[in-house]
């Protein structure tokens, strides 16, 4: 495998944009993501520059991406800390000191080759080593008719919770399941 995971770097909103543009030009990016390619594109260069800069240092969140040989990025995952007491973009009550990873794309010729394995791998080393503030758990969200994307978060070890919120398109049909990986 020539694909580095390794976290961004603030100067590289550029490259973040269009991995992000690419993930939401996916066909499954209407059950995998809360933006549509139209909202994103509306963003002007400085949300993108802020966006990239938040996820790049501190103990707020952190973005990984795989990045072949060429610099091509093949992949990412983003996890963000949580604290309780606060409200999720889903406007949940965070009860947890927590992890959510959002975020999660691999470009179609880049995946059944283990990346997402790997970007996963590196955004949990990563939860997991904040000693201030030390994460009780790591939690994503996954889309009830997304059963790809939860097949492989119960293969890399994540579980139901049972709880659920509306997927915000508001169907009634349609739901994110939480799933939970606990702290080692």
């Amino acid at each position: 495998m020539d694909h580095v995971i390794r976290p961004v770097r603030a100067d590289e909103w550029r490259k973040a944009k269009e991995l992000r543009m690419a993930g939401l030009a996916d066909p499954s990016a209407p059950v995998a993501f809360l933006e549509t390619t139209e909202e994103a594109r509306a963003y002007p260069d400085i949300f993108w520059q802020e966006r990239t800069a938040g996820v790049s240092s501190g103990t707020g969140g952190r973005q990984f991406v795989a990045e072949g040989p060429d610099g091509t990025w093949a992949g990412t995952v983003v996890v963000l800390v949580e604290q309780p007491g606060n409200v999720d973009f889903f406007g949940m009550d965070i009860e947890a000191l927590q992890g959510h990873v959002v975020g999660v794309f691999v470009r179609p010729e880049f995946r059944g080759i283990g990346l997402t394995e790997r970007l996963f791998e590196g955004a949990l080393e990563w939860a997991w080593s904040l000693e201030e503030p030390q994460l009780e758990r790591v939690r994503l969200y996954v889309h009830n008719r997304n059963e790809r994307a939860e097949g492989f978060y119960r293969k890399f070890g994540f579980a139901r919770t049972g709880k659920t919120t509306p997927a915000p398109a508001g169907r009634p049909t349609e739901y994110d399941i939480e799933m939970v990986y606990p702290r080692p």
